[in-house]
């Protein structure tokens, strides 16, 4: 192949995945629309107003939590709420149902914020008289009015305070996170460390992050439990990571020495807490998040003023708790 060819087949295939993404993108815009006017279709009573809570991932168990609790919520109010996000993972994304959701003049925006870009489009939306509530991931340096969510740096810190009481402060410690450039991430991580400080015995030797997804998460942790077999605990701050370091932990047959701490009470990691191979979930409210977000933004349409922080519980849950998450 001379030359010439080789530079028109990258140019064509430079073009064909343009064209791809350019697709992609307007198919999801069309989505977002087409819910927002069918959920306000004149064959329905339309409602007063119309909210968008713009999640992190769909086909994920804990954002569907959030999304029902929106959903049930909105039945009490003369409003619709139109859930949206990506399929998997992804703040651009995430960011372009934002700008689509403030084009279509939506009455409110519920939406997490996962890292800085967020800031000029929440500002943007606030700019245009559209009121933001961020949920699960603050942007406390933006204009939005109330964040709804856990405390991510104090969930961190009670981890890390959990893991030094049931080691009695000995301990050496592998931490898979499911993103190093998400907030709320970097937050758990931040707060497990300082919890870990003042115990001398315990010490962090090395940090991976899954991407979010539980092969991910048993790949890195594998070559965690490989590279250091002197680790002892895992630490894993998102819903999918503590799946992944079981794995990785059963395939190297250590699992029955391994501590194992992650977050999350949702239905598989509850059975592995159940079976003894997951040690201690950290528990949030993601049902919580998603209702009360919907209450707070009704007030602001109302006229009533609202506090600009609302954090939910986390709580420390145990093997003998489990049967309770069932109830």
């Amino acid at each position: 192949m001379n030359r010439r060819k080789l530079i028109y087949l990258i140019f064509i295939t430079i073009f064909i995945a343009s064209c791809g993404f350019s697709l992609y993108f307007f198919i999801q815009s069309q989505r977002m629309e087409d819910k927002i006017e069918k959920e306000t279709s004149p064959e329905q009573s339309l409602p007063a107003y119309q909210f968008a809570l713009i999640g992190e991932e769909l086909d994920h168990d804990y954002w569907r939590l959030v999304g029902q609790g929106a959903k049930d919520v909105e039945q009490n109010y003369d409003v619709s709420v139109a859930y949206e996000g990506p399929r998997r993972s992804n703040p651009d994304e995430q960011l372009k149902l934002l700008d689509i959701a403030i084009k279509s003049k939506v009455d409110g925006i519920i939406v997490q914020a996962l890292n800085e870009d967020f800031l000029p489009v929440i500002n943007q939306a606030m700019e245009n008289g559209i009121p933001v509530i961020t949920i699960d991931t603050d942007a406390p340096n933006s204009d939005r009015l109330a964040y709804v969510g856990t405390d991510n740096y104090e969930a961190g810190k009670l981890a890390g305070e959990t893991l030094v009481k049931d080691l009695d402060s000995n301990a050496t410690v592998g931490i898979v996170t499911g993103s190093f450039d998400n907030a709320h991430h970097q937050l758990r991580v931040e707060g497990f460390k300082e919890a870990i400080a003042q115990a001398l015995g315990v010490k962090v030797v090395a940090i991976e992050e899954s991407n979010i997804t539980r092969v991910v998460a048993e790949e890195k942790a594998y070559n965690m439990l490989k590279e250091h077999p002197d680790i002892d605990a895992l630490y894993g701050t998102s819903a999918l990571d503590g799946i992944g370091m079981v794995e990785a932990a059963t395939s190297l047959g250590v699992e029955e020495s391994i501590y194992m701490l992650a977050f999350d009470t949702l239905p598989e990691n509850i059975e592995l807490l159940k079976q003894g191979k997951i040690d201690v979930l950290i528990g949030q409210k993601p049902y919580e998040m998603g209702s009360r977000s919907v209450e707070l933004m009704m007030k602001l349409m109302e006229g009533e003023a609202i506090d600009d922080v609302y954090h939910t519980d986390t709580s420390v849950v145990r093997p003998e708790d489990a049967g309770e998450l069932d109830d």
